[in-house]
């Protein structure tokens, strides 16, 4: 899932001014600046603001953030599992029930306007592939080592045992 316009959402905590942006400035009046009221894209607090309302969010609804990374999510809920990774303003779930899914998907969508990209097949440089009659779950950074080798000029060497 895409969150849009992910950087606006959020109220700013300390006050921010800017000149008055090109085309919208007051006659008369050139000297006088702009107070923000809400992050804007390209503000340096505009990232961090976005994570702290997205982190309101998800622990309103029982996600709890996994230590080791904190751009990783999870709610248990008996044998219910469900896994959410932010990566900027981009959503990737995986969970072993339909029903939590759509449940957690409709719920941050009434909080932020969203747009689901369906199933994932890459995601931050990783293939994603799928076999669910088996059970089995592949990642591969195939693309990204091939591009590495490619850079080193080192397409032709084999595999060794290091």
């Amino acid at each position: 899932m895409d969150v849009k316009t992910a950087f606006l959402n959020k109220n700013l905590e300390k006050e921010v001014y800017m000149d008055q942006p090109e085309g919208f400035v007051v006659a008369e009046k050139e000297h006088l600046v702009c107070k923000l009221r809400k992050s804007i894209y390209g503000l340096k607090q505009a990232s961090k603001q976005w994570y702290l309302k997205f982190n309101d969010i998800k622990t309103s609804y029982s996600f709890v953030e996994v230590i080791v990374d904190r751009c990783i999510y999870v709610k248990i809920c008996g044998s219910k599992f469900m896994m959410l990774v932010l990566y900027v303003d981009d959503i990737l779930f995986a969970a072993n029930d339909m029903g939590m899914l759509h449940d957690a998907k409709k719920y941050l969508s009434k909080n932020f306007e969203m747009k689901d990209m369906g199933k994932a097949s890459y995601v931050i440089g990783i293939e994603i592939f799928r076999d669910r009659s088996q059970g089995l779950l592949n990642l591969s950074q195939k693309g990204y080592i091939n591009k590495i080798c490619e850079r080193y000029k080192m397409e032709k060497c084999s595999a060794g045992i290091a």
